[in-house]
């Protein structure tokens, strides 16, 4: 596929899109789980149940080291005509049935198979944590502003039981990132689970007043069906019912650890995009606008790839409403060492978190923690 634009004197410019196809990686990670399901089937070995933690959080993160990482930015004049082009945003829609039919899948594999103890641990970390992908996915789509693509969004949502998500992350997380005021942005000294304490409720809490008020805006009662969060909620309860119905009591448990992991990954995620990071107050009192450097970034391109662009943090959230595919990279921003997955590990262990990620905090505020978001900064609403 080529596209085309006009530089400033008028005359054509051609590109073609290097990482069209490659997007499909992001197929590889949710059908590794049914590969460990197949392979157990056929094997009866448990071993092979390890397969979907070390995919997620050794072999990628080992990818990532291995390939490097891409800087390329497509040229700005065809931006317009890759945006345009449908078959990027089709392909995060297809990607939609896949954390359904993972989710599915796993339920329906507790529910029949005897496994030693580690090994339904080591599936719901691992299942968990790639199945948390459904939220990126609802995160791409979620920004768009038409009923269907939000509808694709909150469908991916559901399957990790997050319905409040993209109330919270679009009103919510996007107006006071890299601010005291946002439960999803991580402080500076603050361990994973610290902020997974303080991150996990307050989301929650902002998710649910931000919806309450936009109906009682419209005249509505909050407890209706007009409730996006609720309606979601609603989806999550019926399926759970279902795979309860087909498999007895006993998998409870486990759906709701999928879901808590799932939301773990999110938060894993929000706590290295933004870790210490601050915006500066104006003297008028607001915060400055958000720009590329209140966001870790990271240009690694296996885990990019599989991830719709997710680590170019810092260009999203300065453009929320850019797709995936013209996502930039930029010259003077913070970066993080490795792709997410490699971060997750490091940051589930505080004090190597501290000791990689704490001075390449300092060093972007010039050496002034004042300059930070510390964990005794007081939120001013």
């Amino acid at each position: 596929m080529i596209f085309e634009g006009k530089n400033d004197a008028g005359d054509p410019i051609f590109y073609r899109d290097g990482k069209r196809y490659l997007w499909m990686l992001s197929f590889i990670p949710p059908l590794i789980p049914l590969l460990s399901y197949w392979l157990f089937l056929r094997t009866h070995n448990p071993l092979v149940t390890l397969i979907p933690f070390v995919f997620i959080f050794i072999l990628i993160p080992l990818l990532d080291v291995l390939f490097g990482e891409d800087t390329h930015n497509p040229p700005a004049e065809v931006v317009a005509a890759m945006e345009a082009d449908p078959y990027y945003l089709r392909l995060a829609r297809f990607t939609v049935v896949f954390p359904w039919v993972n989710y599915v899948a796993l339920i329906a594999f507790f529910g029949t198979q005897e496994l030693p103890w580690w090994s339904y641990v080591a599936l719901l970390l691992g299942v968990g944590t790639i199945n948390g992908g459904a939220l990126l996915i609802g995160h791409e789509l979620g920004h768009k502003p038409d009923r269907l693509n939000i509808l694709f969004g909150t469908l991916a949502n559901c399957a990790v039981g997050y319905a409040h998500f993209r109330v919270e992350h679009n009103r919510g997380h996007h107006t006071w990132v890299a601010t005291p005021e946002d439960p999803a942005s991580a402080r500076f000294g603050e361990s994973i689970y610290a902020f997974a304490l303080r991150e996990l409720p307050g989301a929650f809490k902002r998710g649910w007043r931000n919806e309450a008020e936009r109906l009682t805006r419209r005249g509505e009662p909050v407890w209706s069906v007009n409730n996006e969060i609720l309606q979601g909620f609603a989806l999550t309860f019926v399926v759970a019912a279902i795979l309860i119905a087909l498999f007895g009591w006993k998998v409870a448990p486990f759906i709701v650890a999928h879901h808590f992991l799932g939301w773990y990954a999110l938060t894993q995620a929000n706590y290295v995009e933004h870790y210490g990071l601050l915006r500066e107050k104006l003297p008028n009192g607001r915060y400055q606008a958000v720009e590329p450097r209140h966001s870790w970034n990271t240009n690694h391109i296996v885990s990019n790839l599989m991830t719709f662009h997710l680590q170019r943090h810092s260009d999203h959230h300065a453009n929320p409403m850019r797709p995936y595919q013209s996502l930039r990279d930029f010259d003077d921003i913070p970066r993080l060492p490795n792709g997410y997955t490699g971060m997750f590990g490091l940051a589930a262990i505080p004090p190597l978190w501290f000791r990689v990620m704490d001075p390449k905090t300092l060093a972007w505020a010039g050496g002034d923690k004042s300059k930070l978001n510390l964990r005794d900064r007081p939120a001013s609403s």
